[in-house]
């Protein structure tokens, strides 16, 4: 007697997929093109074609728990070769968006951020933290005294602490409750789907798995063997080093101030200022660099809301840092202090809203890799 499956499309899933970006996968015909031409897909049950399918159908639980859609890294090789214009690509960036939406939690916040008309509230959340945790306390003076200009006279490096800090905390529990659920289910899916053999989910293999990828996300060795975006990896290494210089140079700034007392601002001859320079400046040319590739390709490629928060979010984070230093260095105190304002606001979104926008790809994505490593599956390139 033959086993009847019952499908269940999810028609708002579509829905979403469609509005998020993917409206064009019903022209699909699933000639498997896609999967064909990508370089990076696994030879066992490569994607997007996979998902293609189950998008078209609406079969929401499968996609969103399918670890798969994080392995691709959106270079639109697939979009340019598919016979019908159906950019796959397209539809698995939509699909990612609905998987952060999906393990988000607090799921009113997400979807709260994620809508466009929010934004002038999104921005405004810091402003109002930083005027009525700081007026009160005096950790915030709009009209700071002495002929120095100093930024923790104007806005106290204590406020900033217990602001940024308590927003970092809660980001990363948000993102941990999310992640947790993500790594259990898309094991439960890999097994089902036959994807691993690994039936129980070993937390110190999974880990070991996700040492051996750092290097290649360092070098960006996946996203480098893409062809139609391939110039973008390198404004994506510009963006993760920077980033991870100006960190290094906040924590050595950190140690400085709260343990040895040294207050800023420090010389510009100080070797870890150089590494904050330098940083900035490459997180303004990488950023720039992103924005000028989405630009050149909007005819090609999908830019929505959540793409475009993420690029210009870093690239004011860059600039409003920069214009900072330079103002307080040409003595234009008013314009240094409210640069630093609007540049401190935008760091807040950028460290407490990160469950919620595309930096999670970050976190994701490299989960995904880590698992993908950890269950065996085997890519197109060679993978040990």
């Amino acid at each position: 007697m033959k086993t009847v499956n019952m499908l269940e499309p999810d028609l708002d899933f579509i829905r979403s997929v469609v509005s998020t970006g993917g409206h064009d996968v019903k022209t699909c015909y699933q000639c498997a093109t896609c999967s064909i031409v990508c370089p990076i897909s696994p030879d066992f049950k490569p994607f997007p074609r996979k998902e293609m399918i189950a998008a078209s159908w609406g079969l929401k639980k499968q996609l969103l728990q399918d670890a798969d859609i994080w392995l691709c890294h959106n270079c639109g090789d697939c979009s340019i070769a598919c016979p019908r214009g159906a950019k796959p690509a397209d539809v698995m960036a939509a699909l990612r968006r609905q998987a952060i939406l999906e393990y988000a939690w607090p799921l009113p916040v997400a979807k709260f951020l994620s809508d466009p008309k929010n934004l002038a509230w999104v921005l405004m959340i810091p402003v109002i933290l930083f005027i009525t945790l700081g007026l009160p306390t005096g950790l915030l003076d709009f009209t700071p005294e002495g002929g120095q200009i100093v930024h923790a006279y104007f806005f106290s490096t204590w406020l900033v602490d217990i602001i940024m800090i308590p927003a970092a905390a809660w980001a990363f529990l948000c993102l941990a409750m999310g992640v947790i659920r993500f790594v259990h289910e898309i094991h439960n899916t890999a097994i089902l789907g036959g994807k691993t053999k690994e039936k129980k989910l070993n937390i110190k293999k999974m880990f070991a798995a996700f040492i051996s990828i750092v290097p290649e996300i360092f070098k960006h060795q996946r996203f480098s063997k893409c062809g139609e975006n391939h110039e973008r990896s390198t404004a994506h290494m510009m963006v993760m080093f920077s980033y991870l210089g100006l960190f290094f140079v906040t924590s050595v700034f950190c140690v400085a101030l709260y343990i040895f007392h040294h207050h800023g601002p420090y010389s510009q001859m100080n070797p870890v200022k150089w590494i904050a320079n330098i940083s900035g400046v490459v997180l303004i040319v990488g950023s720039g660099l992103l924005i000028k590739s989405r630009l050149s390709k909007i005819q090609q490629q999908v830019s929505t809301y959540f793409d475009w928060c993420l690029v210009w979010l870093v690239f004011g984070i860059g600039v409003t840092g920069m214009a900072t230093q330079f103002a307080r260095l040409s003595g234009f105190a008013l314009v240094t202090y409210a640069t630093y304002f609007i540049h401190l606001v935008l760091v807040f979104c950028s460290f407490a809203y990160l469950p919620y926008t595309k930096f999670a790809h970050i976190i994701y994505r490299t989960v995904a890799l880590a698992y993908a490593k950890f269950a065996g599956r085997k890519f197109s390139f060679g993978d040990d």
